[in-house]
This record gives C-alpha cells, structure tokens and sequence, in this order.
C-alpha cells in the first residue's frame, strides 16, 4: 500500500503533540487520531498499533537529527567546531519542538525492554556520524591517539541527554541554546584530559 505522506506526517506530528501531553501509556490512538484530524481506523493504513506509532515518531524526527548532522560533517571545520555544531543543533531542535523533547527525554524511557531495543537501533545511525567526527579528530591530532571512541561517544552524548532531560524535567524555564558553549567546553575538556 502506498502512504500518504502528508497524511503519514500529519499523524507524526499529531502522536508527538498527544504522547507529550498524555504520556505514553495514556496516549490512546483515538487522541492521535482526533490531533491528526483523520478517522481512528486511518491510524491502522499506516501503523500496526501504538508501539510502532512511536517507533516511527522516533524513526521520522531523528531522520531530522541525522540529516542536520550530515550536513554539519561535509564542513571543513575543526572537531571542536564540529562538536560544537552537533551540539548546537541537538539542542535547537528539542529547544523548537519542546513536545519533541518531552517524548525523547521522557516517553521513550518508560518503554518495555522491546520497544527500547528498538529505540536504540534507530539511535545508531547518529551515533556512527558522531564516532565519525570522533575518529576525525584521532586522526588529524586533536584527540588522544589512545582515546575510547565508544566511551568518548556515550560521554558526548550522554552529557547532552542528560543536560536536556533536566531541562524538560525543569519544565523548560530556562534558554537551553545557552547552555550549548557551556556543554561543548565540559565536552572538549573531558576530551582531551
């Protein structure tokens, strides 16, 4: 069957806006369905039930996070530069769509073991292109020769989820783009230690 990409988008964007304001569990495919402005059974052309709603929220806005990060790495800037630019732009993105980072700082944590694993398996295309600017910076002499890519990789990105879970859990009060030059320096710093 083929989609209906604007509908397909329409209900994206409609399950982010329901899962933020609900929470998972309580975010029944009728309430998407109603945001969306289609019929309940229209949910079912395109989606297998609730779990596969939410894999495809994650699989559709981290396409974003990938894309953006794609075009960051064709730059001819330092690893600092590139670091900085990675965060910048993670944080911009949940900073614009704070339904977004709800369900990606809190939703996707209350998931079952399954649907995490597969959460996870959507997150690794990113996390190949940050090894990737992490690699650059062994090779070209910014980085230790000696350091842990994977460890490097969970510090810069665990450093960064941990900074936006706070700030959703904080109820956004304060301008999270702020904190990106405070997070980068954190970052280069551990880095290079």
């Amino acid at each position: 069957m083929k989609r209906d990409k604007p509908k397909y988008k329409q209900i994206v964007d409609a399950a982010v806006i329901v899962i933020a304001e609900n929470g998972y569990h309580q975010a029944q495919v009728s309430k998407i369905a109603k945001e969306a402005g289609v019929a309940d059974g229209t949910i079912y052309l395109y989606f297998k039930n609730k779990e596969d709603i939410l894999i495809n929220v994650f699989r559709e806005k981290m396409a974003i996070f990938i894309s953006e990060l794609e075009e960051i790495l064709k730059r001819n800037h330092t690893v600092s530069e590139l670091l900085y630019a990675l965060i910048e732009n993670h944080f911009r993105i949940l900073h614009e769509d704070r339904h977004l980072a709800i369900v990606t700082q809190l939703e996707l944590r209350q998931s079952n073991k399954e649907l995490r694993t597969r959460i996870n398996n959507v997150l690794r295309e990113y996390l190949a292109l940050l090894d990737q600017i992490l690699k650059k910076g062994i090779e070209n002499g910014e980085l230790d020769a000696d350091l842990d890519i994977r460890l490097a990789r969970q510090m810069v990105f665990g450093t960064m989820d941990e900074t936006l879970t706070t700030w959703v859990i904080n109820d956004q009060k304060y301008d999270l783009l702020e904190l990106s030059p405070k997070v980068h320096k954190i970052i280069m710093h551990g880095l290079n230690g």
